[in-house]
């Protein structure tokens, strides 16, 4: 054989074996490593980091600053480096900073923080390919409606909030839910957050029949809330959102109480994953898991566009991808297909799923 032709040869099944991809897959990692959230942005490296050693991936991983002059800065880094895709970014201002710059590039973005929904709810009018690897900032609220208003629908259950927007607009959507499912509550109020104790409120809610009560405040109130009815003997049932994650401090949550939020990503990941997390001491929370994911998913897109010749833009849309956190799958506007909250129950020692329990 010529020289010439053993140099085609060797292309040709170069080409057969890496497709388009022939070379890594080169990853943007978008993450604050300086300021306020240095923090956040250490857990995205460490997992975008770890992912990509399991899964032969390269990346360029730019400081955004959450800020939007940050993000447009590290939108210019990504696209002079010709990345094929970016994840992390924790803040609004950096992302719709950096996404027009992405978008003329055909870079798509998958996010693992950005709650705020016009992200994607303006994506027929922005054209940006953001995917977002978490809960849209309604999500919350809407689950909950969505969950109690089965849940309870047998039950005289009360809507109370502490004041704050949060509170506020989190019971207005639940009551209004169970308007519409032609339900009514026996009972719907503000309460005063903060105080050594709730029992006004338990004494209001007890001579109102309430035996559950979804409350719109922080964890510490409900905390407080479940303690005083125990002593007044109420028989009340609490939930909350997420705040409930937060420690409740010195007064433990009352057994029962429930929680509507995602689950813990370190209770649901693959254990082969978690092995690897700690062989490489890091510690599995807050964004670690997620960015570990996002890698993933960008790899597993990337070889979808080799194989069917269409942009990862479009492969991101419609597929189930197999994840350390789960299967997942971004619909039409780049949001999850399935919302990821979930019902827990307090056990006495630490919220479990509501059906394991």
């Amino acid at each position: 054989m010529r020289p010439g032709t053993r140099s085609i040869a060797a292309l040709f099944w170069l080409f057969l074996a890496g497709g388009s991809h022939a070379q890594a897959l080169l990853v943007g990692v978008a993450a604050p490593l300086s300021g306020p959230s240095a923090i956040l942005g250490a857990q995205i490296s460490a997992g975008a980091g770890l992912a990509a050693q399991t899964n032969a991936v390269e990346l360029k991983t730019v400081d955004d600053a959450c800020t939007a002059d940050g993000g447009a800065a590290a939108a210019r880094d990504f696209v002079a480096a010709k990345v094929d895709v970016v994840v992390g970014f924790l803040c609004t201002q950096a992302i719709e900073a950096a996404m027009p710059i992405l978008k003329d590039a055909k870079i798509p973005v998958i996010t693992v923080g950005v709650r705020t929904e016009s992200l994607t709810d303006r994506r027929a009018k922005t054209g940006w390919p953001v995917y977002r690897l978490g809960p849209r900032g309604d999500d919350e609220r809407n689950t909950v409606a969505t969950i109690l208003t089965h849940l309870w629908r047998n039950e005289l259950f009360a809507i109370i909030d502490d004041g704050t927007i949060y509170g506020r607009e989190i019971a207005e959507t639940f009551r209004a839910a169970a308007e519409q499912a032609a339900l009514k509550p026996v009972f719907v109020d503000t309460f005063r957050p903060q105080l050594d104790n709730q029992i006004g409120m338990i004494g209001r809610l007890k001579k109102a029949g309430a035996t559950h009560v979804f409350a719109g405040g922080d964890g510490e109130d409900i905390a407080i809330m479940g303690r005083d009815a125990a002593q007044l003997e109420a028989g009340i049932t609490f939930a909350g959102g997420e705040n409930l994650r937060i420690p409740a401090g010195d007064v433990p949550y009352a057994v029962g109480t429930l929680l509507i939020a995602p689950p813990e990503w370190a209770d649901i990941a693959d254990p082969k994953v978690l092995e690897s997390f700690t062989a490489q001491k890091i510690v599995p929370d807050g964004y670690t898991l997620p960015a570990y994911a996002a890698v993933e998913i960008a790899k597993a897109s990337a070889g979808l566009s080799d194989t069917s010749g269409k942009p990862l833009t479009e492969t991101l849309t419609g597929q189930d991808f197999a994840t350390a956190i789960g299967a997942i799958r971004f619909d039409a506007k780049g949001d999850l297909s399935q919302s990821p909250y979930r019902v827990f129950r307090f056990d006495g020692t630490r919220f479990v799923p509501l059906e394991s329990d």
